[in-house]
């Protein structure tokens, strides 16, 4: 990378290099005639080329980095000036005509400075934005990576449970379980997955659910609208529906129920989740690993572009989600 930068900088500096003498050769064109020859003539733009370009290189790599970047400005523009006086006086050798090449240095100065911090300003943005997307994905990867132990052990649970009672349905449970992870472990390979795909994986994970709390809840799952081509971040609506089973029907032995709902307008996906409340229950907090996963990636992946209403009351929890589909960044 340093070499790459390295090569870049000369290369850059031999086409300035070019430009200054091919300028300065244009605009003493008119001049021609009083040189006596065609070499004097290029030996004097070279002469002025690298007077120009050996202030700027000073000035480049060696003012700005060591005085104006370490914010010692006085310093800076003492030693700028005398630079100036410097390079002027060695190109005249007498005070007369100092002045005359002295503004003309302060003028080709400026104007490299303008280009030197507009080139520099791009690189850093540039860089910035690289680092910010780095950032976006390892934060992306590290959250998808937690949401796959936290299902796991919430769906252990389920079936540790079922064990406890010796029910005959364990073994079929144990298999829907290793089909429910196997779409997981191979979703969370991919950036986004088919939103049909990903509403079939709810509705099994529900019908295991529904096994292990027999009569006790009733769950109803609606799907509208046409999917077709649709595509969503893997296990991004998982952990609600978790909830709604961990706070509502799990920690109660009262009748409860889930309603879940999946609708498409457009492009937005309109999911809403809803789950009673046990009537005598510990006050606990609901913002656990699951939800404050999914409020992250939430904001990662759809910024400005989805709205997440959570109504917690006595006897009902609701969570509202609405995502403009088109808008998943990557």
């Amino acid at each position: 990378m340093i070499k790459k930068s390295l090569k870049h900088t000369i290369l850059l500096n031999i086409g300035a290099f070019l430009l200054v003498f091919v300028l300065e050769t244009l605009s003493n064109l008119f001049f021609k005639d009083n040189f006596e020859t065609d070499y004097s003539f290029y030996l004097h733009g070279l002469d002025y080329t690298f007077m120009i370009m050996g202030f700027i290189w000073v000035n480049h790599f060696v003012l700005i980095p060591f005085f104006l970047d370490k914010k010692r400005y006085f310093v800076y523009i003492i030693l700028l000036i005398g630079s100036i006086i410097i390079f002027s006086y060695l190109k005249t050798n007498n005070w007369s005509g100092t002045s005359k090449i002295s503004f003309f240095l302060l003028y080709t100065t400026g104007a490299g400075m303008a280009v030197f911090f507009v080139r520099r300003n791009i690189l850093i943005q540039k860089e910035n934005d690289e680092k910010e997307k780095l950032q976006k994905e390892m934060e992306l990867t590290y959250l998808k990576e937690q949401v796959n132990p936290h299902f796991l052990f919430n769906s252990l649970n389920s079936i540790y449970a079922l064990a406890r009672q010796q029910s005959p349905e364990t073994p079929d449970l144990v298999m829907q379980l290793s089909e429910l992870m196997r779409y997981q472990l191979e979703s969370s390979k991919k950036d986004t997955v088919l939103l049909k795909e990903e509403l079939e994986f709810i509705e099994n994970y529900l019908l295991l659910e529904e096994k292990r709390l027999s009569k006790r809840c009733t769950v109803e799952f609606l799907i509208e609208g046409d999917l077709i081509g649709l595509r969503i971040a893997p296990m991004l609506l998982i952990p609600f529906v978790e909830n709604a089973v961990k706070h509502g029907a799990q920690s109660t032995n009262e009748q409860s129920t889930i309603d879940i709902s999946a609708s498409i307008k457009n492009t937005t996906l309109h999911f809403c989740v809803v789950n009673s409340k046990p009537s005598m229950v510990s006050e606990s907090n609901r913002k656990g690993m699951g939800l404050e996963n999914v409020r992250r990636r939430l904001n990662l992946l759809h910024l400005d572009s989805h709205v997440l209403e959570i109504d917690d009351k006595e006897q009902l929890y609701r969570v509202n989600l609405a995502i403009d589909l088109t808008s998943l960044k990557y």
